[in-house]
C-alpha cells in the first residue's frame, strides 16, 4: 500500500482530458506522488475515460491514483484507492469492494467523531478541512489548526489537510500535525505547475530532514 505523505494533488474540474493529463504530468514531473481524480462536472463516461487515462499516466510516475466519490470506479480502473465524503456511500462497503490493500480515505470535515467512525469502518487515512478560504468551496467553514493536532494525537493513520492551501500555509499545517496537504488551485492553477509541485514537495522534504 502507498503511503499518504506530502503533496496530494486534486484535479480541477476539467472537461478537456488532454489538458488534464498535461497538468498532471507537469505535477508528477515536479515530484507529486499522490493524485485524486475529482471532477464534479464530468459525466460518468468522461469520469471513467479520465480515470483510465490517468491510471496509465500515474503508473508511469509511480504516483498513487485515488478516485473521489466513487469506489466502484476505483475498482473498475484498478486505481490505488478511493476517497469518500459523507454522501458518497459507505466506507465499510467501499473497503469490502476494494479489498485490504487499496487506499481508502474519508473526509471528516471538522469532526473527530467522524474520523473515529471512518477508521472503524476501514478508512486508512482521514482528511479534515477546510483550513483557509477556498476558491473551490468558498462557503465552507474554516477549521482550527488544533483539529490536526488532536487527530494526530489520537489516530495512527495519516492525516490530510484540505482547503485553500498554498505553499505559504503548508508549514503551519505540517507543524499542527498534517502528513499531507490536498491542493487544487495552488498546484494546478499555478503558472508553472511543475515548479509549484517542487515547492510543495521541498517543504515536506525539509520538514522530514529537520526531524531529530
Amino acid at each position: 500500500m502507498n503511503t499518504i505523505y506530502g503533496l496530494y494533488g486534486v484535479t480541477p474540474d476539467e472537461a478537456d482530458t488532454a489538458r488534464m493529463l498535461a497538468l498532471v504530468r507537469s505535477a508528477c514531473e515536479g515530484g507529486m506522488r499522490i493524485l485524486q481524480l475529482r471532477n464534479k462536472v464530468a459525466s460518468p463516461a468522461l469520469r471513467e475515460a479520465q480515470a483510465r487515462a490517468l491510471r496509465t499516466l500515474t503508473r508511469e510516475y509511480r504516483c498513487a491514483l485515488i478516485i473521489n466519490d466513487d469506489a466502484k470506479l476505483a475498482a473498475a480502473v484498478d486505481a490505488d484507492g478511493a476517497h469518500l465524503g459523507a454522501e458518497d456511500g459507505s466506507i465499510r462497503e467501499a473497503r469490502a469492494l476494494l479489498g485490504p490493500d487499496k487506499l481508502l480515505g474519508a473526509t471528516c470535515y471538522g469532526s473527530i467523531d467522524n474520523a473515529r467512525r471512518a477508521i472503524a469502518d476501514g478508512a486508512d487515512h482521514i482528511a479534515f478541512g477546510g483550513f483557509f478560504q477556498s476558491s473551490v468551496k468558498p462557503g465552507n467553514p474554516q477549521r482550527p489548526l488544533s483539529l490536526l493536532t488532536e487527530a494526530k494525537r489520537e489516530f495512527k493513520v495519516p492525516v490530510v489537510a484540505i482547503g485553500g492551501i498554498t505553499q505559504a500555509t503548508t508549514p503551519q499545517l505540517i507543524e499542527a500535525g498534517a502528513d499531507a496537504v490536498a491542493v487544487i488551485t495552488a498546484l494546478f492553477g499555478a503558472p508553472d505547475v511543475a515548479k509549484a509541485a517542487r515547492e510543495f514537495c521541498a517543504i515536506f522534504t525539509q520538514r522530514r530532514e529537520s526531524k531529530p
